[in-house]
């Protein structure tokens, strides 16, 4: 028995001796202990990696943490480090090495190649200016990379110093300068306009590149949703409105954050609008409740907010309204920043205090009376940075939706039908270009706003509405071809009865016949009833629209 500890014993000791040897040998190869930890980096966004003969075995992201000997290894006067690597052992040249992970990437210049918001700072919406297509930044940092991509770069232009995402930028000048033109994208909208000026811009000058959508694993939008809206006024009915669509196959709710008057009593509006703040329906903690109701009741939530044609806004900031003379307007200007800021982080707010799956933003435009104002020079929309009215919009929603997808929410943009024409409208409202950018888009193609005999249609349009919205919905469809990257296309109908002779009352068999219509021409992933009281008793009588499948 001795004679076996002894033998094991031996052994044991044996293969200690071996590994420390391996170990000093390994030590000695390192340059006598000498480890440090560093990064990968590079003016591209992967490193190489070489094998024991230099040769180049695959790539590495920037931004890479791993140990790596202090020695030089040098090979066709070139130096590298050794590194160790997931397990394995490669070469690196050494100026592809750094210890500070600020350092990772080394690029000097980059390009806009879409127009960019600057931000004060990469956490917070907050805006320092905004730089036109083509302008060249000095790189100063960066925030966080993923894939060996930054984020956002730190950038200097002129005096101003702030952070852009990276996604509209471009590491060659001539690059950034280009527009898109993939299956004659920008041939298709260049030369698009109406037959006299309408002062909203035009489709050439819009931005067509492709815009990633949202797909949020906690936040799954359903495939097509069947939509009430409710103004604030009503939500203390909140359990018969859910009762309904849990008898008709309703999905989803459309509930206003501020239109008119904000529906709870906002931190953000106490901050940008205190007009706004002091007309509050709810308490924050009365509006959470009826929210988180919802929300338990497996209903997708939408929150929508009235964005430019805000009066409260207005009123408490006049600087940033369009102004006649010198008198403010009850319109906000869609090229204010802070009023940019205002409708974002009210979103946020949103999002964050009371679930919200979707922000919904509504007047996301300039006003209908645009065309008339833009000729007289007693009008002045505060264009501080030379944009059209359709690249105010477009700006807007790249911002906006930058900053709600962070919050891990969609965004909807409701426009009116005209939208879909070919040409920009004089509020600034381009499909295409909105489209691109959203994730869902909702026109507004209400029957009894068309023009009496529109598209050629013998009697009051509104009173066919399946041949009125069939025919509207053929340049929808169109424009939703138009672009690489369209949204989903939820669309409002008219659950009101019209407003013109012959009047006519809007019940059942009209709303369906507007659905019926949106969805033989491809318009397929939803609709929402637009009725302004959220008349319940309206509701009631056409919630067999609901229960129909029209796919």
């Amino acid at each position: 028995m001795g004679k076996i500890i002894k033998k094991i014993f031996i052994i044991i000791l044996i293969i200690a001796c071996l590994a420390i040897s391996t170990y000093t040998v390994y030590l000695l190869y390192f340059n006598k202990n000498e480890m440090e930890d560093m990064y990968t980096s590079s003016d591209l966004v992967e490193v190489t990696l070489y094998d024991k003969e230099y040769n180049e075995v695959s790539n590495i992201e920037r931004g890479i943490k791993l140990s790596s000997s202090s020695k030089l290894f040098t090979n066709n006067d070139k130096e590298y480090r050794l590194v160790n690597y997931d397990g394995e052992e490669y070469y690196i040249l050494s100026n592809n090495l750094v210890t500070d992970y600020a350092n990772s990437i080394k690029e000097e210049n980059m390009y806009v190649r879409t127009p960019v918001t600057v931000y004060k700072d990469s956490e917070s919406p907050d805006i320092l200016g905004f730089l036109p297509k083509g302008s060249t930044l000095d790189v100063i940092g960066f925030d966080k990379l993923n894939k060996g991509i930054p984020n956002m770069y730190k950038i200097k232009y002129e005096e101003t110093e702030g952070y852009v995402y990276s996604k509209y930028l471009n590491n060659n000048i001539d690059e950034a300068k280009k527009v898109y033109d993939e299956e004659n994208t920008y041939a298709i909208h260049k030369d698009r306009n109406f037959s006299y000026e309408l002062y909203g811009g035009y489709a050439r000058d819009l931005d067509y590149y492709p815009y990633e959508k949202a797909s949020f694993k906690d936040n799954v939008m359903p495939d097509e949703t069947k939509t009430l809206y409710l103004n604030a006024s009503v939500l203390g009915d909140i359990d018969d409105y859910i009762s309904l669509a849990k008898e008709s196959g309703i999905n989803a709710f459309v509930i206003d954050i501020y239109d008119g008057y904000m529906a709870y009593a906002s931190e953000v509006s106490k901050e940008y609008s205190i007009s706004a703040f002091n007309s509050a329906r709810w308490s924050i903690d009365e509006y959470k409740n009826i929210i988180k109701k919802v929300k338990d009741n497996d209903i997708y939530v939408i929150g929508r907010i009235v964005a430019f044609n805000n009066p409260h806004f207005a009123r408490d900031n006049q600087r940033d309204a369009i102004s006649y003379q010198i008198n403010a307007t009850a319109w906000v200007s869609a090229y204010s920043r802070k009023a940019w800021e205002y409708n974002v982080k009210l979103a946020i707010e949103a999002v964050e205090n009371f679930g919200f799956n979707e922000i919904q933003y509504d007047y996301v435009r300039f006003p209908e009376t645009s065309y008339s104002w833009s000729k007289d020079e007693n009008y002045d929309f505060k264009n501080r940075y030379n944009e059209s009215k359709g690249e105010a919009i477009q700006n807007f929603l790249f911002y906006a939706t930058d900053k709600i997808h962070e919050v891990g929410a969609y965004v909807s943009a409701d426009v009116f039908g005209e939208a879909a024409y070919r040409y920009v409208t004089a509020y600034g409202q381009y499909w295409p270009a909105i489209s691109n950018i959203v994730d869902v888009i909702s026109a507004m193609p209400y029957p009894d706003h068309f023009n009496k005999y529109d598209f050629g249609i013998r009697v009051p349009v509104w009173t066919v509405p399946y041949e009125l919205v069939s025919a509207w919905s053929e340049y929808a469809s169109e424009r939703q071809k138009e672009i690489p990257t369209p949204a989903k296309v939820r669309t409002w109908v008219q659950a009101y009865d019209t407003i013109h002779e012959p009047y006519i009352r809007y019940g059942e068999k009209e709303v369906f016949d507007q659905v019926k219509a949106l969805y033989d021409k491809g318009l397929n992933d939803g609709f929402i009833t637009w009725n302004a009281a959220s008349n319940i008793s309206k509701y009631r009588s056409i919630s067999g629209v609901f229960k129909k499948d029209y796919r």
